[in-house]
């Protein structure tokens, strides 16, 4: 998968970025390293060793903040890339710059890891929010695929407590502030069952996409427009055709009676490890569609230099 060399990719949470074991994770094809060094800053380096090609992340973090390969022990400096150190051999020997990691940037926004495969990139801005609930998935279908679904029914790749999304759509899909925003119709799922037919929606769900990289900002709002929930979602496209996912979510407004305190239950919201393919099969391309061709007007009309996060 091609992929633009200067786009920030979400690759994991704060969290799974420590100084213990290093990570592994994928921007496309790239293969790509991920840990904390001894000052505790994120690194990130191409997840192949120069020597012999053994995967970095099966190696070790020394007390130094240097990554060690597992297959002979070579350590490199996360910053650079360079070869620091070979076992047996003195430590202030030089060595040739053939044996240097590919080193990316990196920078820690928002409760999220970000890698650009252009070491020389500059960081974006955004705020920082605090977010109580987070996870993890890694999904078996494309990045694109991933973000279709999400367009034409997000009940296929998440859930939101006590809530059920419908066709319906208060907005259509459009571009404001180069991201791809569109406003959903949702329900209260019933408390009782059988329950009578109703035809409103005191609920919507607003999504922000960005129209390249697919992060969301996800908004949960009544029919008094208060914010319910909000979350960021981090799609990723990996190896093999996976797309990994990283959110963040967090309670808004208390919203009164018994629905309120169901979507305030233990974790409001869930991001499907799996995609149900006999329920994508059957959901028909509505918004996805014209989502697509939306997307290519953006990208020929305003060059990808804008904010390249939705964290708010």
């Amino acid at each position: 998968m091609s992929l633009d060399s200067d786009l920030w990719w979400a690759v994991a949470r704060s969290e799974e970025v420590t100084s213990q074991k290093p990570l592994s994770v994928d921007i496309g094809d790239q293969p790509v390293v991920l840990w904390r060094d001894n000052q505790g800053i994120a690194r990130a380096l191409e997840d192949r060793c120069p020597h012999r090609r053994a995967p970095l992340s099966l190696g070790c973090i020394r007390d130094n903040g240097l990554i060690q390969c597992g297959y002979h022990g070579w350590s490199y400096d996360g910053e650079t890339g360079r070869l620091k150190e070979i076992p047996n051999m003195k430590d202030q020997q030089k060595f040739p710059p053939i044996y240097k990691a590919n080193a990316f940037a990196v920078t820690e926004q928002a409760g999220f890891v970000r890698v650009c495969l252009n070491p020389k990139a500059q960081a974006p801005l955004s705020a920082d929010p605090k977010y109580t609930y987070v996870g993890t998935v890694n999904v078996s279908c494309s990045h694109q695929e991933y973000l279709n679904a999400l367009y034409d029914d997000p009940g296929l790749i998440l859930s939101i407590r006590g809530v059920r999304f419908s066709p319906y759509l208060m907005s259509e899909l459009h571009e404001e502030d180069g991201l791809l925003v569109m406003e959903r119709n949702c329900q209260w799922h019933p408390l009782h069952w059988p329950s009578h037919f109703v035809a409103e929606f005191p609920l919507t769900l607003l999504t922000r996409t960005h129209p390249l990289t697919g992060e969301t900002q996800l908004t949960l709002r009544d029919d008094q427009f208060n914010d319910l929930l909000h979350a960021v979602l981090s799609p990723v496209p990996s190896a093999r055709g996976v797309t990994a996912v990283r959110w963040r979510a967090e309670m808004g407004v208390r919203h009164p009676g018994v629905r309120g305190a169901v979507l305030r239950g233990i974790n409001p919201l869930s991001v499907l490890a799996s995609v149900d393919g006999s329920k994508l099969r059957a959901t028909k391309p509505t918004v996805s569609l014209h989502g697509e061709d939306l997307r290519k007007v953006m990208l020929e009309t305003t060059p990808a230099t804008h904010d390249q996060t939705v964290a708010a």
